[in-house]
């Protein structure tokens, strides 16, 4: 390394080091703060913040507005995304109590912004989930928890998304086409679970049931080998009973 590169590296270190202080101080503000008492609180030269502070306003994490500075998009965006990683570590563990118990993989979804988002799968080689072979985001006209989300869905919103995702068959088993799928949704009774036999997988039957979240579309299942499908309604049947209590221990928003 030569004298130059080694003295540059501790250089970047500390100015990363002053961003973060500063980013840091930001925070405390929710009403933002002026670079001066930034700069104060951080112990910075003031020459050092203001260039410091306009950067990271360039770059967007940071936003100005009648000289106070406050948290820009990209630090938001951060800040959501480590909450929600957070909250889907807990949801998935929450899950992996429930699968144990009733011994069935278990899966939990919300349709938010026109598409179908499997947020968790608590599942283990004894009872493993569904294989995703076909896109489950593309292909919800043919499972449970599909069905079951796009049930919930004004009629606007439901030819929206089976314009984008058209009706095809996956299997001999699935929905043939879009009116026979839009007949089969209308005919659901509400909070009645949603039953899939091998319209997405060969070899798997699979139950779903609507979750009251507010304005969000959302919805558990499980799934079971063929062979064991006399399990299937006990099992979503014991989920269905349990699930104010599953939600409470989920301790996350499902508006998420």
């Amino acid at each position: 390394m030569t004298a130059a590169s080694s003295t540059a590296v501790p250089t970047l270190i500390g100015s990363v080091q002053r961003a973060l202080r500063l980013l840091e101080a930001v925070g405390a503000h929710r009403d933002g703060a002026p670079a001066k008492q930034l700069a104060r609180e951080t112990g910075l030269p003031l020459p050092t913040a203001y260039h410091l502070l306009r950067t990271l306003t360039h770059e967007g994490y940071l936003r100005r507005e009648k000289g106070l500075f406050l948290f820009g998009a990209a630090a938001e965006r951060l800040a959501c995304e480590g909450t929600l990683r957070h909250r889907r570590s807990r949801m998935a563990d929450s899950l992996s109590r429930w699968r144990e118990i009733i011994g069935a993989p278990v899966y939990c979804a919300v349709y938010r912004e026109g598409e179908i988002d499997l947020l968790a799968v608590a599942d283990d080689p004894a009872t493993p989930a569904v294989t995703e072979w076909a896109s489950f985001r593309e292909t919800g006209h043919a499972h449970a928890i599909g069905q079951c989300l796009l049930s919930q869905l004004d009629e606007k919103a439901r030819e929206d998304h089976l314009d984008r995702y058209p009706v095809r068959p996956l299997t001999r088993y699935s929905v043939r086409d879009r009116a026979a799928l839009l007949e089969r949704l209308r005919s659901l009774e509400r909070m009645e679970p949603v039953i899939e036999r091998q319209e997405y997988a060969l070899g798997t039957v699979c139950a779903a049931i609507p979750i009251a979240a507010g304005f969000t579309a959302a919805a558990m299942a499980i799934s079971v080998p063929l062979e064991q499908e006399s399990r299937l309604l006990p099992a979503v049947e014991q989920l269905r009973g349990e699930v104010s209590n599953l939600l409470r221990s989920f301790v996350f928003s499902i508006s998420i």
